[in-house]
């Protein structure tokens, strides 16, 4: 199935009422049990304001949301450790193997735009953009960049002090997939961690620092941080609302997901937990910094968890691009 079907804007507008419930529906039975979350930190954001809001309508319901990175929570995910799983990329083929080894059938539910965004210290007063070319030489493994002069010459004879992801990291994943032409493929010499705070926190300390994570991280810390316009063709873009929803922000721009066990959904609370994060990832992701996606698209969301239909949009080396949600039809 392709990820336009995935968009579903042939959907009858007069499906939008099913996945449009109010807060009152939700609430309308008192539901008990737990709900667990882990993956993505990109997504976290999402999730964790989703359960808060479902707390307020459920609150004999205990919804965990962990951050684990997006491959390690698609390995709890796997043995059926928990009920969703964040991630800020499509599943991959070997972790579908495992599923199918293991009888896991998932239902791939789109949430949010994000676009991954390259930020350096407030201080910084010399980088105005990057191209694509740039982002690779300086990540791309075995790099010869060491200052920023090996950028461009004009820039200070300073040493460069890398901030990303780590490996678990689908934002590692999409990164370097996008820039370095191979998911993983990357240069070792950075600082690393799955938790996107530490590495605003790392940023934020160091003139001298550049890293990039989801632009919600960004957003919420601008009076720290200075986002890079990236030039990906066509002269230099920042990510904003309007160019990550347009998709001229590119190739950084992207959608997150999260997986849900389909095993999971006889569990009315996991259920209900899930249908409320739907209708309410529109409305909730532009609240943490995130774009929402077009409304067809969580119609279309809705069905898919209303019908129980499993699998992934994506094949092998598909590219999870605005792009291809904006070309839809």
């Amino acid at each position: 199935m392709s990820f336009k079907k995935l968009v579903g804007l042939s959907v009858l507008m007069s499906s939008i009422s099913a996945a449009t419930l109010s807060a009152t529906a939700y609430a309308s039975e008192r539901l008990t049990g737990t709900v667990s979350l882990d993956g993505s930190s990109t997504v976290f954001p999402v999730s964790e304001a989703v359960a808060e809001e479902f707390l307020a309508v459920q609150p004999k319901v205990r919804v965990t949301v962990g951050v684990s990175g997006t491959g390690g929570g698609f390995k709890k995910f796997l043995a059926a450790e928990t009920d969703i799983n964040n991630a800020s990329r499509p599943i991959k083929d070997k972790e579908i193997s495992i599923a199918n080894e293991k009888g896991i059938e998932f239902i791939e539910l789109p949430v949010a735009y994000d676009g991954l965004s390259v930020i350096i210290n407030k201080e910084n007063s010399w980088v105005d953009s990057l191209s694509v070319a740039e982002l690779k030489r300086i990540w791309e493994p075995n790099s010869t960049v060491k200052t920023w002069s090996d950028i461009r010459s004009n820039w200070p004879d300073q040493e460069i002090r890398l901030y990303g992801p780590g490996t678990d990291s689908g934002t590692f994943d999409y990164f370097t997939e996008t820039i370095n032409g191979k998911s993983g493929m990357s240069r070792p010499d950075y600082t690393a961690s799955e938790d996107d705070n530490a590495l605003v926190q790392g940023v934020s300390g160091d003139i001298n620092a550049l890293g990039y994570f989801g632009f919600a991280y960004y957003a919420a810390n601008q009076d720290k941080l200075k986002v890079v316009p990236i030039d990906g063709g066509n002269g230099p873009v920042a990510p904003t609302a309007i160019t990550i929803n347009n998709g001229t922000y590119e190739p950084l721009s992207r959608p997150v997901f999260i997986y849900l066990r389909k095993q999971a959904l006889g569990r009315p609370e996991v259920k209900a937990f899930v249908e409320f994060y739907i209708n309410k990832a529109g409305e909730l992701s532009t609240e943490v910094g995130y774009i929402p996606l077009p409304e067809q698209t969580y119609v279309r969301a809705m069905e898919r968890i209303t019908r129980g239909e499993a699998g992934t949009a994506y094949t092998a080396g598909a590219e999870p691009s605005v792009a291809n949600l904006l070309s839809a039809e």
